[in-house]
Parts: structure tokens; sequence; C-alpha cells
């Protein structure tokens, strides 16, 4: 489909006025060929099929953002979850490996690197276990690399011995950077039916299904939707969803543009858009204010499921039809600190850490970047984990945590993370124990819709 004049026209103005970008365009590679029992042997390889691969990805990128006047917040790469090459190395590897995948990402200059990753929905190998084992002290030693892993699904269940280390771990990971507020914890995610082509971190991971390598680009612009809402503020729902699905198709065949693009421009088959809006700290760029411009006084009083839910399925419907593969997590992100409108709904009490919660079960993915007290119990952590999982799971839909225990910070206080991460505020948890609950261990069972053969 061909790109029209008033198209490119209407891209300028919501580039300039209503905060809108391609959030990242994201490199995913296959390492399946760097798995060896030699670390020394697998760190040469890591850093060889990166840096071949992805050495021109942000100059060209960059040229394309520039010559379009579209801009593009991050360049990223995604790879194989690590722990496959864990698993035929010896003990101790792990931070070898992280350390490598950090410099490869540092030598092309991309943002992020993302796919130190697991999937554990089922059981522990020997890899799965190191690479968990090794997340305080990778999180905290590497500056661009992120970690993800999957411990439930419709299909198998609630991995709950992954649950309950992961609640210790988190907590090891804030504290291993508490100077910076446990911004090492803003690096990892926790995921029930993790997506294997999605290009936003924390979360992203080249997948067992993904050929040898494929570019992919996430699509933001909730102040565009928010625009386009506020010029019609007596329009029914069907109006309403109407109206955003028109511009989530605008926002998508950008993406394309720019997809199309950049496979051309790098030789590299093209992957899927993800349709995603995602806030960002800058003021007007905010899914919060996209739900009170529907009519709700603020973020977070009742009805604001129901205006997510609607938001979130009119993105989908809009861009399904404006690109060749939409894929990814493609719907509404939630993430506190990066909103500033959410910022303000917890300052005025009025968006809880109960009412998230609820959201999650509408919006593309879950508890995103909600920062806790420091002093909370490893088993509150865990139990907020795997409360999130079980939405997942029964619903048949992706749900994750990115949770950020601040050392030394209380309910009410604050933490400006800086950039994209935005400003965490420290939201209460409940008092009452789940310890009991937590330590059984074992496998929480798949519901009876998993058997659908």
């Amino acid at each position: 489909m061909p790109f029209e004049i008033e198209e490119v026209v209407e891209t300028i103005s919501m580039v300039h006025l209503h905060h809108f970008d391609i959030r990242t365009v994201t490199l995913g590679i296959s390492l399946r060929d760097c798995i060896s029992s030699d670390v020394s042997e697998t760190e040469r390889k890591i850093k060889r099929k990166i840096t071949s691969l992805g050495k021109d990805l942000v100059s060209t990128v960059d040229a394309i953002s520039s010559e379009y006047a579209i801009p593009v917040a991050n360049k990223r790469i995604a790879v194989t979850p690590a722990s496959f090459l864990l698993d035929s190395l010896p003990h101790g590897s792990a931070v070898r490996v992280a350390r490598a995948l950090d410099e490869a990402a540092a030598e092309v200059g991309v943002d992020y690197i993302a796919g130190y990753s697991a999937l554990v929905e089922k059981g522990m190998s020997k890899g799965d276990r190191e690479l968990i084992e090794s997340l305080p002290e990778v999180l905290a030693t590497t500056g661009r690399l992120c970690s993800s892993l999957n411990i439930a699904s419709t299909s198998a269940g609630i991995n709950m011995d992954a649950v309950q280390m992961l609640g210790h771990t988190i907590r090891s990971v804030a504290d291993k950077t508490k100077t910076k507020g446990g911004i090492g914890c803003a690096k990892f995610v926790v995921f029930c039916n993790a997506v294997q082509d999605n290009p936003f971190v924390a979360g992203a991971f080249h997948g067992a299904c993904e050929g040898e390598a494929c570019l992919s680009v996430g699509i933001s612009g909730p102040g565009v939707v928010r625009r386009v809402i506020e010029l019609h503020p007596d329009a029914s729902f069907d109006e309403l969803s109407n109206l955003i699905r028109k511009v989530a198709f605008k926002i998508t065949r950008v993406g394309q543009l720019v997809l199309d693009e950049a496979s051309q421009r790098l030789s590299l088959p093209p992957g899927i858009i993800d349709l995603s809006l995602a806030p960002t700290p800058a003021e007007g760029d905010s899914v919060a204010e996209v739900l009170e411009a529907m009519g709700l006084e603020r973020c977070g009083c009742h009805g604001t499921t129901a205006a997510l839910a609607l938001l979130n399925e009119s993105v989908k419907r809009g861009g399904l039809m404006a690109g060749t593969h939409i894929g990814g997590l493609s719907g509404a992100f939630i993430p506190v600190s990066e909103d500033r409108g959410m910022i303000r709904a917890v300052q005025a009490g009025t968006l809880s850490l109960d009412k998230l919660e609820a959201m999650t079960c509408v919006c593309s993915v879950g508890l995103d970047m909600v920062c806790v007290p420091g002093d909370t119990p490893p088993e509150v952590i865990s139990a907020i984990i795997a409360d999130e999982m079980a939405i997942g799971m029964v619903n048949n839909k992706t749900t994750a945590v990115r949770l950020i225990p601040i050392p030394g910070a209380g309910p009410g206080e604050t933490y400006d993370f800086g950039g994209l991460l935005g400003e965490g505020i420290v939201q209460a948890t409940t008092k009452a124990s789940p310890m009991g609950f937590i330590r059984r261990g074992g496998r929480l069972p798949a519901p009876i819709r998993a058997l659908t053969n």
C-alpha cells in the first residue's frame, strides 16, 4: 500500500505535537550456533555473531529516522535465551556469558540487549538455575543487559519453585544496586505466557521458533490517541472505539514504513510490528491521561479497568490491518514510574497495587515498573508474582511483573531513575504474610482450558 502525502503531513504533526515515536527497532539474533562446552569459545562466538549482524543497525536506523523525520527512541538487540548456552558450560560461566553479551552490545552501540533469559514454566535445567543464581551480580555489573524469565503458562501451570526463588533474587538484585535505587530490578521481568517476538525490554528474547535473525519494530503514541479522544468529548463508546482504531491504523503504517526500510537496507528479514502504547515520563505521553480523556476524573477510579479494556482492544483491532505481521505484546502498557499520569494517580490515592493488578487482566502486559518498600519480605514479592502469573495462566494471556524494592524507602517516597524509566513512587503491600503458601513449592496445575486438543 503506497504512502500518500497526507499521511506524511499527518505523521509530522503527530511527532511534533503529540510525542509520537518509534519506541524501538530491535534486531533478533539466534545464538544457537554459539553453544560450546568451552566458555572462552562461547564468548568469542557471541561477540563475533552480534557484532557481525549488528554493526550497521544503529547508523542505518538513525539515517532512516533523519530522512523521514520520525524519532526512533531506542535501538536494541534480542538474543536466544542465554540459559540454552549455559546448559553446555561448566558451573560458574554465567557471569562471563552475560558480560560478553553486554560488551558486544556496547561495541555495536545499541541502547539495550535482552535475552539473558530462561523458560522455566515446567522445570529448571542446570543452565536455568545458574542463570537465576547469577542475576544479582549480572544486573549490578552490566549496563545494557536485560533479563527475563517465563515461569508460567496456560499449558504448563506455574512453577512455584521458581516463584519462591525469585522473591529472594529480586531482593538481592535491589540490594546489589541500592546506591541507584535498586535499578537492577528495572532490567528484569517475570512472565506468564511470554511471547517469543517481543521487541520491548526488559522482556525481549529471540525465540526458539525464530530464524537466524530478523528485525522488529515497537511503536508508541499514547499522546496521539489522547488527542483524538479529547477532540470528541461526546462520542459514544462505539464511536470512541472506531476513532482509536483509525489512529492506531495510522501509527502502525508508520511502523511498517520504518520496518520495510530497515529490512531492505540491512538485508535482514522483517519480523513483526508491536503496536503497544508505551508511555514515557514526558508530559502528554501518558496512557493514564488517555483513560482520563475518556471521562475518568483520575486513573485508578472505578471504571478504569473498563476504559483500559476498550483502549487495548481498539488499539489491537486498528493496528491489525495496517501491518504485514502484527505480533509481540501489542496493546497498552501500564508502567507506573514511566507514566506521569499514573504517578499522579498513585499520589492522589486512586491507583493502588490492587487496582493495578485488576487492570492487568485487560492490558497487554502486567505489573510494570511498580516500586515497593525496600524491606518487603521475599515471600511477599513471590506472592505478588504468583498472583499475576495466575491471572495470565487462567485467562490465557501474557502477564508480567517488573517489581522494584527501593532500598531504604517506604510507602509514598519517590526515587528518580532518570530517562525513560522515570520516577518511581513506593506503593504499600499488605501486612499479612503469605509465607505458608509460598513455601509449599512444586507446580501449580494448569487450568482445564489447557486441554484443548
